[in-house]
């Protein structure tokens, strides 16, 4: 669990969020201009190059040494990708993995931050109200055909909110859902480390160290929408698993 921070610590912690802000509004003109000049079909390059430039500073400033373990044999196939969440550090650790040919599901709410806005529309994101289900559903049914005719994958975070009762929250069951509608396998993400440096609500950050590890593909070819509250239960196993508890 995140402890005190030290007053250096608080220090880099706010000038990573100014450099955080000033690297996404610069990015945000960056994309604007390239999607108008490709006509559009420059977007996997950018969700491909963006995420790495804008992230890896940001941990450089806080003081924290990143490290992927890849245990993927095929990174080529789309996938429904998940991953904790308990931590406000998820965000740029997230985009920090280099991952390709995927798109993102945001709370509707982050539209409201203009950089936020830029960067999402122009790059296909798909933004949904969470407390809106039928509303939810209603656009992950429309981004389906968009994803499967691209070869795109999709990156939720099942806990849905950082902000929840221990180390790993409930997982709600969209992930899985997608899973089963698309036929595409499930790959496991786990961020080891980020709930001991910040943890939930904080914007501010401890120094160390934070390790991704991505899992092989779980097959859901088999799966039911009726047996879907096991398959829930089985992925949170093993993401408790790793983070070393028990319920």
């Amino acid at each position: 669990m995140a402890t005190s921070l030290t007053f250096t610590e608080y220090a880099r912690s706010f000038f990573a969020i100014v450099l955080f802000v000033a690297i996404l509004s610069t990015a945000s003109v960056f994309i604007f201009l390239i999607v108008l000049l490709t006509f559009g079909k420059s977007t996997n390059w950018i969700v491909r190059t963006f995420p790495r430039i804008m992230a890896y500073p940001v941990l450089f400033v806080l003081g924290i040494k990143f490290k992927i373990i890849d245990h993927r044999v095929d990174k080529s196939i789309p996938a429904i990708y998940i991953f904790n969440h308990s931590s406000t550090l998820d965000i740029p650790v997230f985009l920090a993995l280099g991952l390709e040919r995927f798109r993102v599901v945001i709370k509707w709410e982050l539209q409201y931050l203009p950089f936020f806005f830029i960067i999402g529309r122009f790059t296909g994101q798909v933004f949904i109200k969470r407390q809106n289900s039928e509303k939810a559903i209603a656009t992950l049914l429309k981004t389906y055909e968009r994803l499967q005719a691209d070869n795109l994958s999709l990156v939720i975070a099942p806990e849905g909110s950082r902000k929840h009762e221990g180390i790993i929250g409930p997982f709600k069951k969209g992930a899985f859902r997608m899973a089963i509608d698309l036929k595409y396998p499930i790959i496991p993400i786990y961020f080891e480390g980020n709930d001991s440096l910040s943890l939930g609500g904080s914007i501010f950050s401890k120094s160390g160290n934070i390790t991704a590890h991505v899992h092989p593909p779980v097959d859901t070819s088999q799966w039911k929408t009726d047996t879907i509250n096991t398959h829930v239960s089985e992925i949170r196993g093993m993401y408790l698993t790793w983070a070393g508890v028990e319920e």
